[in-house]
């Protein structure tokens, strides 16, 4: 691939993954990191792409796609909240992620007696017309682009709260990477909620399985369930069984 072709490329990539790691441009592209930063360079002084810890991300941020997000994967999206709804019981004190999947949890338990903290506006809003759902916000920075706050004030929050379950949502998921995230600022938010709950479940439908964007927020340890859309590919079923946690889909 030309220079130009590849520079082209990568723009392009970026802007489908908003966030990426140098490593993952090296893999995706297969030339050596020194070539991608001088390719990122270039991209940068255009002012097309802007270089964050560890890798590169989009411009300007995207306040669109979370709409189309909330579209893409609607039906898969209802399967996983179904899913993970089912082990939603009356008292629990849950932590519910940003993210167009943990929205679509609401449906499947606007009748039960929980207590939800919780970083995601669009569920707080939708949520407040259920006077048995006692939500908390966690506040901090406004992220548009997944419409969460996000940041060390919400971290610090979530510090003194205990849950009793967490439901996550991920951009992305690899047996070598972990649990990843495009945002370093919602980062901070999901690793200290892992921390601070008893069980974590994890929401990715199939499209998220061996990928992994530019932050890893916790490992597959740190988990107890993994729940998806559809049979995962055969390496995870393996990787669940010699780590102890449980991949819940569809059977």
């Amino acid at each position: 691939m030309m220079k130009a072709q590849r520079v082209t490329a990568i723009l392009e990539y970026v802007k489908e993954k908003e966030s990426v790691s140098l490593d993952e441009l090296v893999d995706r592209f297969g030339v050596s990191k020194n070539t991608i930063r001088r390719d990122i360079q270039e991209l940068v002084d255009e002012e097309q792409l802007v270089k964050v810890y560890g890798g590169v991300s989009i411009s300007k941020p995207l306040t669109v796609p979370y709409q189309d997000r909330k579209v893409k994967q609607f039906h898969e999206k209802q399967k996983l909240a179904k899913l993970a709804a089912e082990f939603i019981e009356d008292g629990d004190i849950i932590f519910l992620d940003s993210g167009t999947t943990t929205v679509e949890l609401l449906d499947f338990i606007k009748y039960k007696n929980i207590t939800i903290v919780t970083n995601n506006l669009d569920f707080t809003l939708d949520a407040s017309a259920y006077p048995n759902l006692n939500i908390y916000s966690t506040g901090g920075v406004f992220e548009r682009s997944t419409r969460s706050y996000v940041g060390t004030e919400s971290a610090e929050v979530i510090q003194k709260y205990n849950f009793n379950k967490a439901f996550m949502a991920s951009t992305g998921l690899s047996l070598d990477k972990g649990i990843t995230n495009s945002s370093p600022l919602e980062t901070q938010v999901k690793a200290k909620v892992i921390q601070k709950s008893e069980q974590v479940f994890i929401l990715v439908d199939h499209t998220k399985f061996d990928k992994y964007a530019l932050t890893t927020y916790c490992n597959f340890d740190d988990i107890d369930y993994l729940i998806t859309d559809q049979e995962p590919p055969k390496a995870y079923l393996t990787h669940s069984e010699q780590n102890q946690y449980d991949v819940i889909y569809p059977k």
